[in-house]
């Protein structure tokens, strides 16, 4: 699978008997999908055509429920409540652009990643380079996001503002209550095409990167969905998707 990073336009079923799961009048099971719907391209609602939550995350499961023969519900819900509401059992798994740091897989088991990507730090101040000029500056990060650890490692100076959504860590960015942000190199490129005044650099990370699902620890569903997943990253189905979704202007 070919990694899809910032370049120009371009960044780069289960035998499971889960509560979530519901059963339609055909004995045809659904399974519930968490989401998070403010992550363009990820998903997001589809504000030009009623409120259809839709992306590439949204299409991968789609696809794949499909093909494992499911029907799928989606739950969109604060990003920070995710994991949770999939080991309550109200959701069977989780696609929200989520990256398997450690932290995460004590709580839930990830499928293999789909899409890679990097982080940046987005900001209004040209001067902002490097992130030790980061020091006594507020930045913006999603709670409970990878962004935020990778924030409170690598500017454990700066004062961390922590909301629930990247359109409103986008307005603090904007109207200077917060001096930067960090966030997916996928994810910035919508605001950077709307505004010359945006500013970024990438952030040297270690360990795992990139999206993945996430399911309840021990749930055959994972194998299951993960076996479709690399059916379609071999055929370059994932490929022809990122070309998609990541080239598409937004609807807002």
């Amino acid at each position: 699978m070919k990694k899809w990073v910032i370049s120009g336009g371009l960044v780069a079923s289960a035998l499971l008997a889960g509560c979530s799961q519901e059963t339609t009048g055909e004995e045809k099971k659904t399974l519930v999908m968490g989401t998070s719907a403010d992550y363009f391209p990820y998903e997001f609602v589809d504000t030009a055509n009623g409120d259809e939550i839709v992306g590439f995350d949204i299409e991968i499961a789609e696809t794949i429920t499909e093909r494992l023969g499911y029907e799928l519900k989606i739950e969109d819900m604060d990003f920070g409540s995710l994991l949770g509401a999939l080991n309550a059992g109200r959701i069977d798994f989780v696609m929200a652009g989520m990256t398997p740091t450690e932290e995460r897989k004590e709580n839930a088991a990830f499928s293999d990643i789909y899409l890679s990507a990097t982080n940046l730090i987005m900001t209004k101040d040209e001067s902002l380079k490097e992130i030790e000029a980061l020091a006594g500056k507020k930045i913006g990060v999603q709670t409970a996001s990878i962004q935020e650890n990778i924030a409170k490692e690598q500017a454990p100076d700066a004062e961390l503002v922590s909301l629930n959504k990247i359109p409103e860590i986008v307005q603090e960015l904007n109207t200077g209550r917060i001096d930067a942000m960090v966030i997916e190199d996928t994810v910035a490129q919508k605001y950077l095409d709307q505004d010359a005044g945006l500013y970024t650099f990438a952030l040297k990370e270690d360990g795992e990167k990139g999206s993945a699902a996430a399911f309840k620890l021990e749930d055959d569903l994972r194998d299951q969905f993960n076996e479709e997943l690399n059916k379609m990253i071999d055929s370059g189905e994932i490929d022809e998707l990122a070309k998609k979704w990541f080239s598409m202007e937004p609807t807002e």
